[in-house]
């Protein structure tokens, strides 16, 4: 698997998403019962409210090799800052639309 990461913008300077690395090198949580390497291609932010820049950053991920487009937990479960991103959906969907559904989506990863 090789994995983008998309994160929340607002939690950059909180967050240096190393929870997500952790659950992704033990494979635990979104990652449970991934029997494949998980390979991490890239890693950017949602480029600010409303996601404004999600499809185009996953777009390039796929690009460069992401088979994989995983939101990170602060947009879906708002960790660390307690607020989830009201925008989290419409991003997800329109992501997914963008790559198609050859590329899978993870909503969170822990």
């Amino acid at each position: 698997m090789k994995v983008g990461l998309i994160r929340c913008k607002q939690t950059e300077d909180t967050c240096p998403a190393t929870t997500d690395f952790k659950f992704m090198r033990e494979k635990k949580g979104a990652f449970e019962g991934i029997e494949e390497e998980i390979e991490v291609v890239g890693v950017n932010s949602c480029g600010g409210c409303p996601g404004k820049k999600a499809v185009f950053r996953a777009q390039e991920m796929v690009r460069r090799g992401a088979d994989t487009i995983a939101f990170a937990s602060c947009i879906s479960k708002g960790t660390p800052i307690g607020f989830p991103c009201p925008f989290a959906k419409k991003m997800r969907d329109a992501v997914h639309n963008s790559v198609g559904d050859e590329i899978r989506i993870i909503e969170y990863t822990h």
